[in-house]
């Protein structure tokens, strides 16, 4: 069922049910207002009929003229009984016979009593020389309130009808931008179109607080639609790279005419050199891959200054030409050996890339952090770029002579994030790149 049908369904209903208790409560009303006229006009008729008898002491019966017949008309009639219950006069009758009075009746007339009986509503009083019963047909309330159901009947039909348009109305008008959200996502979907954008909309009700939710949604659709397409391009670009050496080296080695011994040296050195690039991009690429997919690190708690230490002797050893300064202090954390290692490389290799001479590696304590800073005396990072050097695939132009792909410092920022870290770009004492990272240390025991 639509969902503009449903509001118009329960907007009617809700209608229907205030009327509903509305017409109880006004018929209980008015049935309690009608039987107490009734009951008013009885007293008030048996009363004057009471004082026009007066004391009279000698009630002659007197023979009916021109009697009421109760069961065809809704008059007040009037009988007088003498002492012993005696019909003395009546101007009703009822089948051409005067209304019997019942002795429950007679029992409460001298402290005056109501009763229904034969389809009458009497009532019985007592004077000086008998009793008065004032009577009257029960049909009286019974056709008021006839009527009183008709009007509530009759009335509620069209509330209805009205309640039900009016619902279906506003119900258009309020889903009305709803169904224009889903046009518009149906359109994007099948377009693609992530730049477009619902209209502003001056209120503040919900729609216009979805709509502004809805236009959110599309713009980081459209910075993760645009972020990966240029990842493909940018991968695809670093990809071709190696295989076009590669490519051209093999082609010269299996095809190409005969070369000196050193040109083949030089030939296969650099397929391995490009075959170890592409290997390390691959390998990267898997890495971010998988930080895309919400892979997560398992953390246990760590010395992260065995990690730095170990890091530090084995790149001394690879990369003997450099100056390596290390310095750490004991700092525990949750963390994973695995990808800290992996971090420390990073940074390393970025350091060692840059630098002319020089790297420090410093780690120490400060509050509730470990905070580990990795400086070169290179060219450094202009301050505007400080930020974007950890998107993928970005290169300064410092940087774009060397052989580094751009994803060491996305995957950088991924394990920092995963330890619940942070890490930033700065500048050394002496004008190289630094690079801080913070991770949270493990309370002391």
């Amino acid at each position: 069922m639509p969902l503009r049908l449903r509001l118009a369904l329960f907007g009617a209903g809700v209608v229907a049910l205030t009327l509903l208790l509305f017409g109880v409560l006004l018929y209980g009303l008015f049935s309690n207002g009608v039987t107490t006229n009734q009951d008013d006009a009885l007293r008030a008729r048996a009363g004057t009929a009471a004082a026009a008898l007066g004391s009279a002491a000698d009630l002659t019966p007197r023979s009916l003229v021109a009697p009421i017949e109760l069961r065809a008309s809704n008059e007040v009639f009037v009988e007088v009984f003498d002492r012993n219950w005696s019909l003395v006069y009546s101007n009703g009758v009822l089948n051409g016979v005067a209304p019997t009075i019942g002795p429950g009746l007679r029992n409460a007339a001298a402290r005056g009593a109501f009763d229904t009986e034969a389809g009458l509503r009497l009532y019985a009083r007592q004077f000086s020389g008998g009793f008065v019963v004032a009577g009257q047909s029960t049909r009286v309330p019974q056709s008021d309130l006839l009527g009183v159901r008709g009007f509530l009947v009759i009335s509620a039909v069209p509330t209805l009808v009205a309640a039900l348009a009016a619902s279906w109305l506003v119900a258009g008008r309020a889903l009305k931008p709803l169904k224009n959200v889903a046009s518009a996502a149906d359109d994007i979907g099948r377009t693609r179109d992530f730049g477009r954008r619902l209209p502003w909309r001056r209120s503040r009700d919900e729609v216009a607080l979805l709509s502004a939710s809805f236009n959110r949604m599309l713009e980081q659709l459209q910075d993760a639609f645009d972020s990966q397409r240029r990842f493909v391009a940018d991968a695809s670009h670093e990809l071709r790279t190696p295989l076009t050496t590669i490519q051209g080296n093999a082609g010269l080695l299996a095809r190409g005419p005969a070369v000196s011994e050193g040109v083949e040296r030089a030939a296969a050195a650099d397929i391995a050199a490009e075959t170890a690039r592409m290997t390390r991009l691959v390998d990267r690429m898997l890495t971010l891959a998988q930080a895309d997919s919400g892979m997560a690190v398992a953390l246990a708690p760590i010395d992260l200054s065995l990690v730095v230490t170990e890091v530090c002797r084995q790149a001394r050893t690879v990369h003997v030409e450099r100056e390596l300064l290390c310095s750490s202090t004991e700092a525990t954390i949750a963390g994973d050996e695995d990808t800290l290692r992996q971090l420390m490389w990073i940074l390393l290799d970025n350091a060692l890339r840059h630098s002319r001479s020089l790297v420090s590696i410093e780690l120490r304590s400060d509050g509730d952090w470990a905070r580990l800073a990795v400086v070169d005396d290179g060219s450094g990072i202009a301050p505007e770029e400080r930020e974007r050097v950890f998107e993928r695939f970005y290169r300064t132009d410092r940087a774009r002579a060397g052989q580094g792909a751009g994803l060491g410092l996305s995957i950088a920022r991924w394990i920092v994030h995963q330890h619940h870290g942070r890490i930033l770009a700065g500048e050394s004492a002496d004008g190289g790149a630094a690079m801080y990272v913070d991770l949270p240390l493990l309370p002391r025991s």
